[in-house]
C-alpha cells in the first residue's frame, strides 16, 4: 500500500498517482500538493501549501515549513557516515542509525535534482539552485548554487531589480 495508514494528511492535500507515491509515518500539512514517484518516510514533518515535485526523496528526519517548493528528483540525506554493517560486519538495524535532522524553512524553493546534505538549515524564502549540493547552512533569502552550493545573491535584491527593469520599459 503506497500510503500507508499512519500518514497524517491535512485538508485538501493534492497527491498525484496516489498508488505511485511511497508515504508512511508523516504528516503532511493542508493544500500541499505531492507528485508522481514521491517517497516521504516516517517522521518527516510537511508545512501547509507546499509543492513536492515528481521523483523526490524525503527521508526520515527532514523538516519543511510553510510555502516550500521541491523540485523534481530533490534528494535529501539524513546520515552524515552511512554503512550498511556494524564494526562487526552486521547489519545495521534501526537501533544503529542515527538520524541528524533538516530544517527548509518558510517559502524556501529548491531546484531540481539538488541533493541536501543532513544537519542542514535552509534559510526562509532562499532559493537553491538545480543541481546544488548543499552541505552547509543556507541564509535566509540567500541564492545558492553550485557543488557544493555557494552564496551567489540575494532573493530582495533580485526582486528589486526585476521591478527596475520592469518600471524602466
Amino acid at each position: 500500500m503506497p500510503i500507508n495508514h499512519d500518514v497524517q494528511l491535512g485538508k485538501n492535500v493534492k497527491i498525484f498517482h496516489p498508488d505511485l507515491v511511497n508515504l508512511y509515518g508523516c504528516t503532511i500539512g493542508d493544500d500541499t500538493k505531492i507528485g508522481t514517484f514521491v517517497e516521504i518516510q516516517k517522521d518527516v514533518t510537511i508545512g501547509s501549501r507546499c509543492k513536492i515535485s515528481s521523483h523526490s526523496f524525503l527521508c526520515e528526519g527532514v523538516a519543511l515549513e510553510d510555502e516550500v517548493f521541491i523540485g523534481h528528483g530533490v534528494m535529501f540525506t539524513n546520515d552524515l557516515y552511512p554503512r550498511a554493517t556494524n564494526e562487526d560486519g552486521s547489519l545495521k538495524t534501526d537501533d544503529d542509525w542515527y538520524t541528524v535532522k533538516t530544517l527548509v524553512k518558510r517559502c524556501a524553493s529548491i531546484g531540481s535534482n539538488a541533493t541536501i546534505l543532513p544537519g542542514v538549515t535552509i534559510g526562509e524564502k532562499a532559493i537553491v539552485g538545480s543541481g546544488a549540493t548543499v552541505t552547509r547552512d543556507v541564509p535566509d533569502y540567500a541564492i545558492v548554487v553550485g557543488v557544493p552550493a555557494r552564496v551567489i545573491g540575494d532573493v530582495r535584491a533580485r526582486s528589486q531589480n526585476l521591478q527596475i527593469s520592469a518600471s524602466s520599459l
